[in-house]
């Protein structure tokens, strides 16, 4: 009850925390109804302007964008048969074909109702799974956030995408980068080259915007632009009484599905999204449909959708460990304003978390009623001609990182990180597991240091302590799956060949 009343009164006194649900959302509809531009991509794109804004409001803001998006990304996956996210992948396959069959309209009204049920069940989740998750993690000492963290690195193998060494080679490079800067314990400078910019590190959101804005728009200048489609298609239908009735089992394991791949490090929305939807057309009495216009199609993917853009937050707030690209930004959001997800969040900042929570359930009503009312500028945007628009993004992403120091240098450093990036896609080496370095790397090299001073040396340190003991033997396990997954895969692709 005290939380509810906390929550309350964080709307009542912060009223930019309305604003920002509002527009993170609309924000997140409208930016990935352009094929190309996913979650992450949109969050990144705001990391610079939440400088100098209300904490609370800043990772409402965010959160809310990363809502926004999983609804956004199913607008031209429905109209145009070009999924506007990774995680819209599997609504294509319904969605195009109703639209085909002139059901345009219901198309696109399934797929906000069930994205709406998923996140209302998301957010639920995040409210009542986080606290106790973090204070479980009150006891931790310096030894402990190092088995945190290398718990968090452990997700490196999970984010391979494939490529085991590849991943490996992305985690080493974001370490390295996150070694550049003063000395955590002996204050020396280290990879500074004399240049006074670098004294304080590389600011993770240079990385993130350069990694994931900047080279998503190299990567769109080289493709061909996406269909057009007619303002015709505009009108939204949502479900009537029968329908809802006949997506209930979908949806439901759209939700469950999307709850445990947000958990999972380096599940993401697209893995749990195809999940679904292949459980939906096991456990649906029309399995015929399934490919030629299913509602069930479209109503368990994007159930799942809503569902991880919430459940995805839990172990981020929880144990400040990012599972996925937009957990990733968002913790980049908290890092901004001062603020370290993990066990000590709740005791040092629970009213702004408060705030985050009563963001996130503002945004569900934001969800509804933008669903409506921006539909229509997101197919005016699609029908834009793709140079204009990435020229637009281009130029709003440069002057929000010079904004941040009125930096030219921070400038020419994400220019940088967005060839980095776009040399990292074209080797098809992993992203997220450089992100994650980066992000993480400063934690485990500072406490790591920290409690060898305090053992005058002694590794025993990090045996004596049963949480890290345990956070280790976990990472281990990560780590020992993730190898038997990999090479059972390599000897069943070399068995196929």
């Amino acid at each position: 009850m005290n939380d509810i009343l906390a929550m309350v009164t964080s709307v009542i006194n912060t009223p930019m925390i309305i604003v920002a649900a509002f527009a993170g959302t609309a924000w997140g509809i409208i930016g990935c109804a352009m094929p190309g531009i996913s979650p992450s991509i949109a969050m990144a794109l705001l990391l610079p302007f939440t400088y100098g804004a209300d904490p609370a409001a800043a990772v409402v803001l965010l959160a809310s964008t990363y809502l926004g998006a999983e609804y956004g990304g199913s607008i031209p996956a429905i109209l145009i048969r070009t999924p506007g996210t990774n995680s819209a992948a599997a609504t294509v396959i319904d969605g195009y074909a109703m639209k085909e069959q002139g059901k345009a309209g219901e198309a696109l009204g399934i797929s906000l109702y069930s994205t709406l049920l998923g996140a209302i069940f998301g957010v639920a989740l995040l409210l009542t799974l986080t606290q106790p998750l973090a204070k479980v993690a009150l006891a931790f000492q310096p030894q402990s956030y190092v088995g945190l963290g290398i718990l968090g690195l452990s997700v490196i193998a999970s984010c391979s995408e494939g490529s085991l060494l590849k991943g490996l080679m992305a985690g080493v490079l974001g370490l390295m980068i996150a070694t550049v800067g003063t000395d955590p314990v002996t204050g020396i400078n280290r990879f500074t080259f004399d240049d006074a910019e670098l004294l304080s590190g590389i600011p993770p959101i240079l990385v993130m915007v350069g990694i994931y804005a900047i080279t998503n728009l190299f990567e769109q200048a080289s493709m061909p632009a996406w269909r057009q489609t007619t303002s015709n298609d505009a009108s939204l239908k949502m479900p009537g009484p029968l329908m809802r009735a006949r997506l209930r089992v979908s949806q439901a394991i759209g939700c469950v599905i999307g709850f445990i791949e947000g958990l999972t490090p380096g599940g993401g929305g697209a893995i749990s999204a195809f999940i679904s939807y292949n459980e939906a057309r096991r456990w649906s009495k029309h399995p015929e449909e399934f490919g030629k216009g299913s509602p069930e199609g479209i109503a368990a993917p994007e159930a799942s959708n809503g569902a991880v853009s919430a459940t995805a937050l839990i172990p981020m707030l929880g144990l400040g460990i990012p599972g996925s690209n937009s957990a990733a930004v968002l913790l980049g959001g908290f890092l901004i304003h001062g603020m370290t997800p993990g066990p000590l969040l709740f005791t040092k900042h629970y009213d702004i978390v408060m705030g985050f929570f009563a963001g996130k359930v503002v945004s569900l009503f934001a969800l509804v009623i933008l669903g409506y009312i921006v539909l229509r500028p997101c197919i005016w945007l699609v029908n834009r001609p793709k140079h204009y628009l990435m020229a637009m993004i281009l130029a709003l992403v440069l002057s929000g990182v010079y904004a941040i120091h009125n930096s030219l240098f921070h400038v020419g450093l994400a220019l940088a990180f967005g060839v980095l990036g776009y040399a990292l896609k074209y080797f098809r080496i992993p992203v997220l597991p450089m992100i994650l370095g980066v992000v993480l790397g400063f934690m485990v090299e500072s406490n790591y240091r920290r409690a060898l001073v305090l053992s005058d040396g002694d590794h025993m340190i990090f045996l004596e302590d049963p949480i890290a003991v345990g956070l280790l033997v976990i990472s281990a396990g990560f780590l020992i799956y993730s190898l038997i997954r990999h090479f059972r895969d390599m000897a069943t692709q070399k068995a196929a060949a």
